[in-house]
């Protein structure tokens, strides 16, 4: 960069700096409040589903009901992955399940006739194509590494039924499968978060769509950004008990340690997407004969009630990942889950940066030495 007497403000992580406009999440983190397409997120948690959820974010309007039922008929008929690609997933089975899920969701590219095809609607077809696929590469692997075989995706159920019977081979209730729908829909768009801006950045250079989601899925994968859900279920464990939340509090704090699914990079007040899975936790945790999960975690948002007005508030994790867990989901597939609901709103990131695009190039204020004379090898000191 050229040099320069102005002050310069460098903004680390680039905070507080609007680098586009959308018109599809809106989010007010002093009060807590979350919309997709101007729809408060309470209602979508409420009434909505993942599939019509993903619609209205890939369109930007709610479906009617035959808008809805081609959508939903053309998610399940893309419920398939290629043969080469369960070979992969075979084959390193051992890995975690964030690292096979980037690595088959990037090979993915090579078995798709549309792959390079960047045109807005190739892009929502592959996008489409993505969202039924992820699921079934996370849930092929889950099987696959306790030495079973992959289930057969259904094509009656609906998305989030689907995911917990290629998990487990058995058709879910009703219960477990509205609850993991509105996890989903939950997760299914953030904004500007890490991986979607990851997303941004490549589709920025106008790569096809494939290796976008593949980065986000890679920005994903980093604990500072999807890991609270698998962390709150080792606090909850630790805990044990919630007469002892207080006292675990008071000693995370004194050691000036972060109290995890506490806080967020966006909201001071209340992550408004809390409630809705502490709703769940609270119902499945009493009827599954569990109710200490529950009873610990609301005993923890006690102990951190003094915080609150430090804008210290719970985020949605907090509850999610007990959520999982009594639901029999194996920890490490926490963020895969995660990345299952997000896939819509990491492909609308795309689309959105397609339609305006600029190669997204930020600038470093260079701190290094000033201008110096090279020295030759034979002539430097030993």
């Amino acid at each position: 960069m050229t040099e320069t007497n102005e002050p310069i403000k460098i903004h680390r992580g680039l905070k507080g700096v609007y680098f586009d406009r959308s018109p599809c999440t809106f989010i007010d983190g002093r009060i807590g409040e979350l919309r997709y397409r101007g729809y408060s997120i309470h209602d979508l948690a409420e009434h909505s589903t993942f599939e019509e959820t993903a619609w209205l974010l890939l369109h930007g309007e709610l479906p009617n009901q035959a808008q809805l039922a081609e959508f939903d008929h053309a998610l399940k008929a893309a419920r398939e992955l290629p043969a080469p690609i369960l070979d992969i997933i075979r084959t390193i089975k051992l890995a975690h399940p964030m690292d096979v899920l980037r690595t088959a969701a990037s090979a993915l590219a090579a078995f798709d006739a549309e792959t390079a095809d960047n045109a807005r609607e190739a892009v929502l077809r592959k996008g489409i194509r993505l969202t039924s696929q992820v699921p079934m590469i996370v849930a092929a692997h889950a099987r696959l590494r306790q030495g079973l075989e992959p289930v057969a995706a259904s094509k009656e159920l609906s998305h989030a039924a689907n995911l917990l019977w290629m998990l487990k081979g058995e058709k879910p209730s009703t219960d477990a499968a509205q609850l993991i729908d509105r996890d989903l829909v939950l997760h299914a768009e953030h904004g500007s978060n890490a991986s979607s801006f990851t997303a941004r950045v490549v589709i920025g250079t106008e790569a096809n769509l494939h290796a976008a989601i593949t980065a986000a899925i890679a920005a994903l994968s980093g604990p500072a950004h999807g890991g609270a859900a698998e962390d709150v279920m080792k606090m909850a464990e630790e805990i044990g008990d919630p007469s002892r939340a207080a006292d675990y509090v008071r000693a995370k704090r004194k050691a000036g340690e972060a109290v995890t699914g506490f806080g967020h990079r966006v909201y001071r007040a209340e992550d408004p997407r809390a409630r809705h899975m502490r709703a769940g936790v609270e119902r499945l945790s009493k009827e599954m004969g569990q109710p200490r999960w529950y009873e610990i975690l609301q005993a923890v948002v006690a102990a951190m009630a003094p915080y609150a007005r430090h804008g210290v508030n719970v985020n949605v994790d907090f509850y999610s990942g007990v959520v999982y867990h009594l639901l029999g989901i194996k920890r490490d597939l926490f963020v895969p889950i995660f990345a299952i609901g997000r896939v819509p709103g990491w492909v609308v990131q795309a689309l959105e940066q397609m339609e305006n695009n600029i190669l997204i190039r930020p600038l470093t204020l260079y701190s290094g030495p000033d201008a110096r004379t090279y020295v030759p090898l034979d002539r430097r000191p030993a």
